[in-house]
């Protein structure tokens, strides 16, 4: 039976990833800062529950510390939005914190455990191939994300640890469910689930879901950079 570590596992696509990997036969360490939630999953699926923020440093060492895994999901992530002429440096850093640096302090923990075979699942975002507007703190975070593990793919390859990004588009979440504006494609978190599993089971190096909405900003990703400023415009 095979470990699976998931971080950001009390909501959302993590909550829906241990749920899902949890019927199919993995041993799951949900791992949040939500204990009561935690506990429930543990009652309901038999989950090992493990509670820490990501954004504390010595906090991931410690709850990380003794765990053994297969395959560690680093999905812990949030969105605040810009709203000009308003303009907040600390929402930047509140926005890093949780979706950056909170990788960082995993993989800093979850690194010396690694060995040949290990999976390093790393969560970024559609956002980060298409300068959407409102988007300025949530889609840099996701790309610094994306910047970071495609880096530590060469740097582990020799090492045989398998380093894989994914790319969620939308996906009906607590987060998703506070958005105000039309969000195409979007599926549910179960679907999420079983497309990311998937993607891990087949040690796909970048996995994209929903499939569709993955080739349409790979495609305008590929576009000029002033084109794309001028359609992300017209699309407000």
């Amino acid at each position: 039976m095979k470990t699976i570590l998931i971080t950001g596992a009390t909501s959302g696509i993590g909550e829906a990833l241990a749920i899902h990997a949890a019927q199919s036969g993995y041993k799951v360490l949900a791992c949040g800062r939500n204990q009561q939630k935690l506990g429930q999953l543990a009652k309901d699926f038999g989950v090992e529950p493990v509670q820490f923020d990501v954004t504390d440093e010595q906090a991931t060492l410690d709850a990380l510390n003794e765990v053994n895994f297969d395959i560690a999901v680093l999905n812990a992530g949030t969105c605040e939005y810009v709203d000009l002429p308003e303009f907040e440096p600390a929402m930047f850093r509140r926005v890093f914190e949780v979706n950056f640096f909170g990788i960082i302090n995993c993989v800093n923990a979850l690194l010396p455990k690694s060995k040949a075979g290990t999976q390093l699942v790393i969560i970024d975002s559609m956002a980060r191939l298409f300068p959407f507007t409102r988007s300025q703190a949530y889609g840099a975070s996701k790309a610094a994300v994306h910047y970071f593990t495609q880096s530590m793919k060469i740097d582990l390859k020799q090492r045989g640890i398998v380093v894989q990004s994914v790319s969620p588009g939308f996906v009906e979440t607590p987060l998703t469910d506070k958005n105000d504006f039309d969000m195409p494609m979007k599926i549910t978190a179960r679907e999420a689930a079983q497309a990311l599993l998937t993607g891990i089971e087949q040690k796909r190096s970048a996995v994209y879901f929903p499939t569709a909405f993955g080739l349409i900003l790979r495609t305008l990703f590929r576009l000029p950079g002033r084109l794309q400023v001028w359609l992300s415009a017209k699309l407000q």
